[in-house]
């Protein structure tokens, strides 16, 4: 699927739950919807056009929305009840949702969200943690948890998140579905709520790779054509060393299908700390709130803390007021991570918007026309819920370095 400019600039992330974990018996008690909705609902598509017309193009499937999107008569949750509470009903229906019953799909909910779609942890306090089909004792990602675990589940086809800095792309790594963030701009940003714009994308998952390119072509709004052959797959080696994992149990598959697909002269090789350091040079100069510009932090490394810095700012500016007139029982670490920002604001993020733009130009300038970029999704399996490891500083570090890469460049992944 193309980017803004039509080539074909591809992240491929790789889900590790998908590779290594199998799914278990469950030892407890699930929900008969694994937790994965907040409310049912049936918004049901128009009657089918009249021969010789072709049927609606998504006739027949099901899909749910994670619970950022606007649908008329229904109270946005945004994943919290103090959100709900303190605002009306939507007044219409948010177009890519309008968009999908149109062509044809039946919605049937709205699922859970982490709260305020912030983390990418997947986990709720508010309405609990929704259970990871593929892995039950393991966390299922956010922050579009519900709507990764209601299509793990079979309990829809597809179904819609927004990715930000990783809330499509962690709950399918960690679901063991296929997930698609789009390209930066390139569906619409309206009709949800937002977390941070310059970063916020749309994004849906499905099991079948057909339904998730079907769907795909109803939001990019791209004629259904025959498949394009990449040029060129590039391995980032030193992305893959962030692992907690033999990076051969996951490499070498990658390897071992792309020569079976398309020959061995289409794989090549990158560093992309050592590129980026060469190509997004504005890299170097940027002080975030941890790094003070320090040369021993690593360019991936500064990646991701320009990309928090961004969500951090971003959402502050959205939500502050909001905050700040309710005073909502909040995650303790989203009011630290809030503070944190604060002394910083104005200077780095002209900075961040000088980054973006370079760090768009070297994707660009790597992958050409027709290149598929290949990178983990995350460097870690699912951990426990409430595991220590979610909030570690180090864990945070690993994700967010590789998630980082589509967020700043706007491609797709």
């Amino acid at each position: 699927m193309a980017s803004p400019s039509a080539n074909l600039w591809v992240l491929l992330g790789l889900g590790i739950a998908g590779i290594l974990l199998v799914t278990r018996k469950l030892k407890k008690a699930v929900r008969e919807d694994f937790g994965a909705f907040v409310q049912r609902l049936q918004l049901l598509p128009p009657p089918q056009p009249p021969p010789p017309k072709a049927p609606h193009p998504l006739t027949g499937l099901t899909f749910a929305v994670s619970d950022v999107f606007d649908i008329e008569g229904y109270v946005t949750g945004f994943g919290h009840p103090d959100w709900a509470r303190t605002h009306e009903a939507a007044s219409r229906t948010s177009p890519v949702v309008a968009g999908l019953v149109e062509g044809g799909a039946t919605c049937v909910g709205k699922t859970v969200v982490d709260e305020m779609a912030y983390s990418i942890n997947g986990e709720n306090k508010h309405y609990g943690t929704p259970t990871n089909p593929a892995a039950p004792a393991r966390v299922p990602g956010g922050s579009s948890s519900g709507a990764a675990v209601a299509v793990s589940a079979d309990l829809v086809d597809f179904s819609l998140g927004v990715d930000t800095i990783g809330g499509v792309r962690v709950p399918s790594a960690f679901c063991g579905i296929l997930g698609f963030r789009s390209s930066h701009g390139l569906v619409a940003n309206a009709g949800f709520i937002p977390v941070s714009p310059s970063l916020d994308t749309v994004g849906w998952f499905a099991k079948d790779p057909n339904i998730l390119r079907r769907v795909g072509h109803i939001l990019l709004q791209v004629p259904f054509a025959v498949q394009r052959t990449p040029r060129h797959m590039i391995l980032a080696d030193d992305c893959f060393q962030l692992l907690k994992i033999p990076t051969d149990r996951v490499s070498q598959v990658v390897i071992k299908a792309t020569e079976k697909l398309f020959g061995r002269q289409l794989l090549k090789h990158e560093n992309l700390e050592e590129y980026f350091n060469s190509n997004v040079p504005s890299l170097k100069t940027f002080n975030g709130w941890k790094s003070n510009g320090g040369s021993k932090y690593s360019s991936l490394r500064k990646l991701a803390d320009v990309t928090l810095f961004l969500q951090r700012c971003e959402f502050k500016q959205n939500h502050e007021a909001w905050i700040d007139a309710e005073k909502p029982a909040l995650d303790p670490l989203i009011q630290t991570q809030l503070h944190d920002v604060l002394e910083k604001m104005d200077t780095d993020t002209e900075n961040c918007k000088l980054i973006r733009n370079e760090m768009r130009s070297a994707v660009n300038s790597l992958l050409k026309d027709d290149g598929i970029l290949v990178i983990p999704t995350v460097a870690d399996p699912p951990p426990k819920p409430g595991g220590r490891e979610l909030h570690s500083e180090e864990y945070q570090n690993r994700a967010s370095s590789l998630l980082s890469i589509a967020s700043i460049s706007g491609c797709c992944q």
